[in-house]
């Protein structure tokens, strides 16, 4: 019985120092009055981050083998859309 007491003494002494880190080291704070989440006053402290513009696609080298790819002409026999699957329905209503 004297171990069951202790065990549960550190369980409950660990769930509220757990309890009691999570609310004390929060980055923002909730005001349930009015329903906003608003940011501590530390935020002014951090400094700026600048991110350069992306490119508008990312990928030059793959960009650069899906133009080289267009460019060609289709193989004989491949002209157009492919015919449609059948049972599929046919054609637009």
């Amino acid at each position: 019985m004297n171990n069951k007491r202790k065990r549960r003494g550190w369980l409950g002494c660990l769930a509220a120092l757990g309890l009691l880190i999570t609310t004390a080291n929060g980055c923002q704070t909730y005001v349930p009055s009015t329903g906003l989440t608003l940011p501590t006053g530390h935020y002014l402290e951090h400094l700026p981050v600048y991110n350069p513009p992306s490119q508008q696609f990312p990928l030059p080298r793959e960009l650069a083998t899906q133009q080289t790819y267009a460019a060609q002409p289709a193989p004989a026999g491949q002209e157009g859309l492919p015919p449609p699957l059948p049972g599929a329905g046919g054609g637009l209503p």
